[in-house]
């Protein structure tokens, strides 16, 4: 019964916190806040996995002042390149609103900032692979992002494209890997199953996108996305990694015209 009162505890608060993402991601301030307010009330009512509920109520906190600061943003007289850049950098106002998380439950925080042991084996489903490989692997999965620019007829649009994909790609690749992979993934494994962790991030991670712009049906897809660098942190055990085939995927899009 206790495990069973737990289970849905759990599935609760991640579908308040999936809701909140939805709500604001559409600046529908007015039921946003109804995910946020339902977080509190299962933070004030039980004192099991308090710091779970935590966390997605700093960071829909997080997110709601992101959308503040990024509709405020948008009436500036800037390029919009500038615009994609700066709204990228507001990220951090949700890194840091989850960071006041940890230190209300006073958890430490763990970004997997380790290096890769590079002589470490993965275990994979029916055998091991070197972890050189497996990087190898995945730096080449995530290289086909660049496949379309082959047939570019607008090369040298794509070169002025560069100095734009660099400062996005940088940015937003890590801000959203130490969130998602860094603070959410590590907190919530810590505290429950790495099956939760790794479905929360995951699908907030797709859902975020909304707040870009991005449709639902296409938000959703990049959940894969979200689950590839999960299980990446979770066999190097490095948030590393992630971040690179991140870049990677991101300086494809952009120089294939899918961000501007």
């Amino acid at each position: 019964m206790i495990r069973s009162r737990q289970t849905l505890f759990l599935i609760s608060s991640a579908a308040l916190f999936f809701a909140g993402i939805i709500l604001l991601s559409y600046r529908t301030y007015a039921w946003g806040l109804l995910p946020l307010l339902g977080l509190l009330i299962l933070y004030l009512a039980s004192r099991v996995n308090r710091s779970v509920v935590s966390l997605f109520l700093f960071f829909l906190l997080g997110l709601l002042l992101f959308q503040f600061a990024t509709g405020w943003m948008n009436e500036w007289d800037i390029s919009k390149e500038m615009k994609i850049v700066l709204n990228r950098a507001f990220l951090l106002l949700i890194l840091m609103s989850i960071t006041v998380s940890h230190l209300i439950s006073k958890e430490k925080i763990r970004f997997h900032a380790r290096f890769p042991v590079w002589k470490k084996r993965i275990s994979m489903p029916s055998h091991t692979i070197s972890l050189p490989l497996f990087l190898l692997i995945g730096l080449a999965g995530s290289s086909t992002i660049f496949i379309p620019l082959i047939w570019s007829p607008g090369i040298s649009e794509v070169k002025s494209l560069l100095l734009f994909a660099l400062g996005f790609t940088i940015l937003n690749a890590t801000l959203e890997e130490l969130i998602w992979r860094g603070v959410m993934l590590s907190s919530l494994k810590r505290n429950v199953s790495v099956l939760y962790a790794v479905t929360v991030t995951s699908l907030g991670f797709g859902l975020l996108h909304l707040s870009i712009g991005i449709p639902l049906h296409l938000s959703l897809l990049f959940t894969f996305g979200g689950l590839f660098y999960s299980i990446v942190v979770l066999k190097t055990d490095s948030i590393y990694p992630s971040i690179l085939f991140h870049m990677v995927m991101n300086m494809g899009m952009v120089l294939n015209g899918w961000i501007v």
